[in-house]
């Protein structure tokens, strides 16, 4: 006779599989880490590409698909989670929340939803995707800090343009829909700035000030790590110094043989 599995049993079940799926080494989670970033990605197209159209009924259908399965993903980590509380404090945690609030009750704050572009950020620091990313994707190895510096900057202009849209489309006839805010976004970042659009009131100035500043400096770091001279990763045994010339032999820093892999001739 077959023994029904214990409540506990089925919990701990549930918590390895999950485990398995977000931070397992196995070809399971690594299709599955990926398939999640895919859907982030997606999730952000969406976002942008129906702020033209006019809401319908299944626009509102997808909000909410879209909703539960952040809901689903947001319960799953918080479930395999050693340190909850200290999860919960996490920004991007907090954009998680707002990115459910605004699936779910897309009426409220429709343009909310464009945050959950920073779950991208925080998969990509995850330290499994990354030596994913370095292990399968050749070219990922070799541009690491170009391409986050290039995702950081996105970020922060999709982050930027979803708060200049939600905070002035309303109020301000040149934020009709999500082109006019990037439009706004960048100009103001290049500091560029033609004038044709402009937000208005204290906290219009203070979203520019900030997106001049963090723009800027953001920009400033693309270039830094776009035009000094190139080097490769790798993690001296002795003193932990991660960046080396490509032909190196020797640590600069202690001195210690290094044998640093290369991709053959």
């Amino acid at each position: 006779m077959k023994i029904a599995a214990a409540p506990g049993s089925l919990r701990a079940n549930v918590v390895a599989f999950l485990s398995e799926l977000y931070e397992g080494d196995t070809q399971r989670g690594r299709r599955f880490r990926y398939g999640l970033l895919a859907f982030d990605i997606a999730t952000v197209v969406f976002i942008i590409g129906t702020s033209f159209i006019q809401r319908n009924l299944v626009i509102e259908a997808l909000d909410f698909v879209i909703g539960f399965a952040v809901l689903a993903d947001f319960l799953s980590r918080m479930i395999i989670s050693q340190h909850r509380m200290r999860d919960l404090a996490h920004p991007t945690t907090w954009a998680d929340i707002i990115a459910i609030a605004s699936f779910l009750a897309p009426l409220s704050s429709e343009g909310a939803g464009f945050l959950r572009i920073l779950r991208t950020v925080r998969l990509l620091k995850a330290y499994h995707l990354l030596a994913r990313l370095r292990e399968d994707l050749p070219v990922f190895r070799r541009n690491e800090e170009v391409i986050i510096a290039i995702v950081h900057l996105v970020v922060f202009i999709f982050v930027m343009t979803g708060i200049v849209y939600e905070s002035q489309h309303y109020r301000n006839p040149g934020i009709a829909n999500y082109v006019d805010a990037l439009y706004f976004t960048v100009t103001t970042l290049t500091t560029t700035g033609f004038g044709d659009i402009t937000l208005s009131g204290t906290p219009g100035r203070l979203i520019s000030v900030v997106v001049m500043i963090a723009g800027v400096t953001l920009f400033l770091r693309l270039a830094q790590v776009l035009f000094r001279p190139t080097k490769v990763r790798f993690d001296c045994p002795q003193c932990g110094l991660q960046r080396h010339d490509p032909d190196a032999v020797h640590c600069k820093a202690c001195g210690i043989i290094l044998n640093i892999p290369d991709e053959g001739i």
